[in-house]
């Protein structure tokens, strides 16, 4: 497995693969990976013949200064990982190598067609242009056939659909496709989140009430005369009820267009929660 840490050479290294004839499969991540990443990696190593795993904690998607410092990392350990199961290209830039000083403090700017304007993209304005900015700078540096992402960031994972959707036409990303792999959770039900190494042991064992209640209202939406608008509702109260979780939305929307639904049909049920001072994600599929 080979690190590499600049553009130039990455384009070189997947150049030369595809002069093979060579399929090529990319996996964006921020690092700090865990069995959630690797889960994405193993399937990229088992549909493609060469595996591109980035390894980019994005300064332009984060909009609190404060959580892209505490943002965990840890390449040499990422590294061991992703060589043990069959990477064979790790992209570990520095921020000066992604962008130049303009791209670094000029806002990003994308048509999203209204999906940034609900749930993350309303609490965390600008957080998707961030994220559309490196994966599309990711997708012109590998021109990768096939790329993994989580379904844990549902809303990040609709976004890009439609991103590579609109560019479709244009034949931008050639016939890339995107593909969205299952949230993986620890046997107790937590999702996996990088995020769960800044969690203590006492505030880790609070936040299984997050999945603990969302497999919970699977049932709720079963009952006769179950309403969206109750079971929503349900779910963000039996949060909150815990000690140490508070809930900074609950939406159940529908899955395609992410906007509010009133039936279950198709419908997904997105939650963040504060667990402390560390933010949690998770979702739950209703149909």
């Amino acid at each position: 497995m080979q690190i590499i840490t600049t553009k130039a050479e990455l384009e070189r290294s997947v150049q030369a693969c595809k002069m093979k004839g060579q399929t090529v499969g990319l996996v964006p991540t921020m690092g700090a990976l865990h069995e959630g990443h690797a889960s994405l990696v193993r399937r990229c190593v088992s549909e493609n013949d060469v595996t591109v795993v980035s390894v980019f904690v994005n300064p332009t998607q984060f909009n609190n200064k404060e959580d892209l410092l505490k943002y965990p990392r840890s390449l040499e350990r990422d590294a061991e990982l992703l060589e043990s199961i069959g990477a064979h290209f790790v992209f570990a830039p520095e921020p000066e190598e992604m962008y130049n000083a303009e791209e670094m403090n000029k806002p990003f700017q994308f048509d999203f067609n209204g999906l940034d304007q609900v749930m993350e993209g309303k609490m965390r304005p600008g957080h998707f242009n961030g994220v559309v900015q490196v994966v599309s700078r990711l997708f012109y540096l590998v021109k990768p056939d096939r790329a993994y992402f989580g379904e844990k960031d549902f809303q990040q994972l609709a976004i890009i659909h439609f991103m590579v959707e609109r560019s479709a036409l244009a034949g931008t990303f050639g016939n890339l496709q995107i593909i969205g792999c299952p949230i993986v959770r620890e046997l107790s039900g937590l999702a996996l989140s990088s995020r769960n190494e800044r969690l203590s042991a006492g505030e880790k064992q609070t936040a299984l009430n997050i999945s603990k209640t969302l497999f919970a209202s699977l049932n709720w939406a079963k009952q006769p005369n179950a309403s969206v608008h109750d079971v929503q509702q349900r779910v963000i109260d039996d949060i909150n009820a815990v000690p140490g979780l508070e809930v900074e939305y609950y939406e159940i929307v529908d899955q395609a267009t992410l906007l509010p639904t009133d039936t279950f049909r198709n419908a997904i049920g997105c939650v963040t929660v504060y667990c402390g001072p560390v933010r949690l994600i998770d979702n739950i599929k209703y149909d």
